[in-house]
């Protein structure tokens, strides 16, 4: 059962969050406009030039990964399109993921394999 105080608490909730995008919205849309006039339009990773509609597909991709620092000279930036700028950040997640593996265990994966004595059972006396 529900009282007045969880509408409110919901009401609250919803509205701290409209709030928070609209501020994320509003970050966003700063430093990508004055990026996109410091640099030309072209991905930095790829090559690839945009124009018109194609221009939405250029993002804007922070350097040291934080999305707060966003010097004016635009030195934390640059020009990626949109598949460039996935396959950065999936790369980065894969050096870290891998990075924490070596470091927890440097034993093999595998526990069993299935094909270590192979070898020595296919020589011929």
């Amino acid at each position: 059962m529900t009282n007045g105080n969880d509408i409110t608490n919901d009401e609250m909730r919803e509205q701290l969050v409209e709030k928070m995008r609209a501020e994320e919205k509003q970050r966003q849309s700063g430093y990508r406009e004055l990026a996109l006039k410091l640099f030309p339009h072209v991905c930095g990773r790829c090559g690839r030039e945009f124009e018109g509609k194609k221009l939405k597909e250029l993002t804007v991709h922070h350097r040291d990964h934080n999305h707060d620092y966003n010097p004016q000279d635009g030195r934390n930036w640059e020009l990626l399109c949109i598949y460039c700028h996935d396959h950065e950040h999936t790369r980065s997640i894969q050096n870290q993921r891998s990075t924490e593996a070596t470091s927890q265990n440097n034993q093999p994966s595998l526990v069993h394999s299935p094909f270590a004595q192979l070898q020595s059972k296919l020589k011929v006396d």
